[in-house]
């Protein structure tokens, strides 16, 4: 009677328990953020997973900008929005290292609901191989740039008239979870995004602005094949069990996370488990979830362990084969 007593407890009672605490400890409290007829401003909309996440915008009603560097393929991108949608899109020309001239697109795009900070750039190289001025433009575009941004807009995101929630989104990577063999500068840019985030949520949760972080694993975009034009043989090796998507099915998932004011967006089931497993701090509006990173986390830590294991024995095995080549030589 008493081992029946005890099971029933632990199957039953403790998570029932463990639910109804996390329930009422979870913050922020969950919310929903709505897109259409709202005004959604997407930093690196000419290409790729901003185009897609214009398009995805546009499509569901939203009053979409965009914002590049290239002016003749944010006319390009113009286009095609309206040609898909028949939804007119704003676009601005800007470099996001340039507070100025951020300052000034984003003045005169008006009052933004949900800024949508997708821009970035990635050199996969070992640190010893790498200019440090491209580790620099890396840090300057991908971090420094996103701080512009949110400085340019937040003034008006906070004195805004409308009602409802707002959002600010930031598109980081899988790469800003984990670290990978050659990503040293781009991962060390992506996981800043995280504590950016993180402090962000705090500053602005009182002004109704609720912070996404958005986690793609490698996306089909153009820069994905410029990136594969000089990735290391090892990252090639340590990422070649990691899935792809493509752009559209990253927007989508990323629009319905914002949407639910997720603060963070995980894009396929090998994000979900990299989330669950570096949760640490990271807000939680999900009681499910938080019950999921609660119960998940030795498991998910072993794991970790296991696939550290993988990757460390690849780039033993990969370096004792080039001595032994080097030898033969």
């Amino acid at each position: 009677m008493g081992d029946a007593n005890f099971a029933f407890f632990v199957l039953f009672l403790l998570p029932v328990f463990l639910l109804a605490v996390l329930y009422f400890l979870v913050r922020p409290r969950p919310v929903k953020i709505p897109i259409k007829n709202r005004h959604v401003f997407i930093t690196g909309g000419s290409s790729g997973i901003g185009l897609a996440l214009a398009h995805r915008a546009a499509a569901e009603g939203a009053r979409v900008s965009i914002l590049a560097r290239s002016p003749d393929k944010l006319e390009e991108a113009r286009n095609a929005i309206r040609l898909a949608t028949g939804m007119e899109v704003a676009a601005f020309a800007a470099d996001v290292r340039d507070f100025e001239a951020v300052k000034r697109a984003v003045d005169d795009a008006g009052p933004i609901d949900v800024l949508l900070l997708n821009h970035g750039v990635f050199v996969a190289l070992e640190l010893d191989k790498m200019e440090l001025s491209e580790v620099k433009f890396t840090m300057d575009v991908n971090l420094m740039g996103t701080l512009n941004l949110i400085k340019a807009a937040l003034p008006a995101m906070k004195n805004r008239n409308d009602p409802l929630p707002a959002s600010i989104a930031l598109v980081s990577s899988q790469a800003g979870q984990v670290g990978i063999y050659g990503y040293v500068a781009y991962s060390a840019s992506k996981f800043g995004l995280r504590g950016l985030a993180e402090s962000l949520q705090q500053e602005v949760i009182e002004d109704n602005i609720h912070v996404s972080m958005i986690f793609p694993p490698d996306t089909d975009t153009p820069g994905l094949a410029e990136e594969n034009k000089r990735r290391p043989e090892l990252t090639k090796i340590i990422t070649a069990s990691s899935g792809s998507m493509k752009a559209d099915e990253v927007a989508q998932k990323a629009l319905d996370g914002i949407k639910c004011g997720d603060f963070i967006v995980s894009c396929n089931f090998e994000g979900i488990a990299l989330s669950l497993a570096t949760a640490g701090l990271s807000p939680q509006r999900s009681f499910l979830m938080a019950f999921l990173e609660v119960v998940a986390a030795g498991i998910l830590r072993i794991v970790a362990l296991g696939m550290q294991w993988t990757w460390y024995r690849s780039i033993e095995k990969y370096h004792s084969q080039r001595k032994g080549s080097s030898r033969r030589s």
